[in-house]
């Protein structure tokens, strides 16, 4: 059984590109193995994650997320079966903040500052999916 998982959290400290860039290739190195896909938004601080593939590899990643001293004040946004992956290209994307149009976070947002803790999964899931298409995603 397929699922997908959005979540987001506050980085517990501030990190540095070469932190980011860890957590990707970890990410980009054992996903493969867990079948795990999706996409990853890191900006001022905030995490947005999707996570994509069975339920138990899926739901054992989001655990030890939670308990990652990285993160402060993980919130689960949506959680659902899926009957295929949306980002099955990915085994993690990352948003390209260079290509990010300001006006798809008006779009969905009260502002052009990605607030996730104030929007719903559904409405971020709709913006990856239109980041997807602009092409501000990238695997490497």
């Amino acid at each position: 059984m397929l699922v997908r998982l959005v979540y987001a959290s506050r980085a517990s400290r501030e990190l540095s590109p070469q932190d980011l860039q860890d957590i990707l290739r970890r990410s980009r190195d054992h996903n493969p193995a867990e079948g795990i896909t999706g996409l990853l938004w890191y900006n001022d601080g905030v995490f947005i994650q999707v996570l994509e593939g069975g339920r138990d590899p899926v739901n054992a990643r989001y655990k030890r997320i939670v308990m990652d001293n990285r993160h402060d004040a993980p919130i689960l946004l949506t959680y659902q079966e899926i009957s295929e992956r949306r980002y099955a290209g990915w085994s993690m994307g990352q948003v390209n903040l260079h290509r990010l149009n300001p006006g798809l976070l008006l779009k969905y947002g009260e502002t052009q500052k990605l607030d996730p803790y104030r929007m719903s999964g559904a409405m971020l899931t709709a913006l990856f999916d239109e980041l997807v298409s602009s092409g501000a995603i990238e695997c490497a």
